[in-house]
């Protein structure tokens, strides 16, 4: 199966209210695993770039004023993504905002699956922190380069978080003589286990335990089964 880690950094969190798109990264996986393909653009989001948004990703306006803006790479973005499901963390943030910017064109929204990884960590762990940052330090992933958000970096990460939410890296892995998941490519036969016999622990009772039951029962009084 196809997926897509996508992610986006925004001028503000607000699409209805005027917040553009300024930066989309996706990461492509096949079978849980990353093929190395990824998707990656700056936008000019034609307009302003408030300081707080400035601050969570180093993106000004003036670093953005000549990159294209987003009717000039929906193309290539939609082509990159095509029908396979979206992993997304906070999905309804960034579903939103691409879908605003679709509709702003008179495009369709996005119609592909969807599966955000926000409400699987909190199912898993409920109660815990659900960041990326703390999903990071959960499964030991390395994140040290991420001093600023970047959708390319973050849907990096986000990907191998993904693989551990699902269970690890092989979640598809079958021991048993079944079917195994594979990298496009690779020819791998059934996964198989060789089990020695171990030889029959002895359960027969020793001489001194049958004369201790012996003395045992015949201590007893009125016993049901020796009437």
């Amino acid at each position: 199966m196809r997926e897509i880690v996508l992610d986006t950094e925004t001028t503000g969190i607000d699409p209805l209210n005027g917040d553009r798109i300024v930066e989309i990264g996706c990461v492509e996986l096949f079978n849980h695993i990353a093929t190395g393909q990824h998707y990656h653009t700056y936008l000019n989001p034609e307009r302003d770039m408030p300081a707080e948004a400035e601050a969570v990703h180093g993106l000004s306006a003036t670093f953005l004023s000549d990159k294209p803006v987003f009717p000039a790479v929906v193309g290539d973005f939609l082509d990159f993504i095509g029908d396979a499901q979206l992993v997304i963390h906070n999905a309804t943030f960034d579903i939103g905002f691409l879908n605003m910017e679709l509709v702003r064109i008179g495009m369709p929204k996005l119609i592909n699956p969807v599966v955000d990884t926000v409400k699987i960590a909190r199912k898993r762990f409920p109660g815990a922190p659900a960041s990326l940052d703390a999903l990071c330090r959960r499964f030991e992933i390395d994140n040290s380069n991420r001093t600023l958000h970047g959708a390319l970096l973050d849907s990096q990460l986000l990907a191998e978080v993904y693989l551990e939410l699902m269970g690890g890296r092989q979640p598809d892995l079958v021991l048993a003589g079944g079917p195994v998941a594979t990298q496009p490519g690779l020819d791998a036969g059934p996964a198989r286990i060789t089990r020695t016999a171990r030889p029959p622990r002895p359960h027969a009772p020793l001489p001194d335990e049958l004369a201790a039951h012996e003395a045992f029962v015949k201590g007893l009084k009125n016993a049901a089964w020796l009437a």
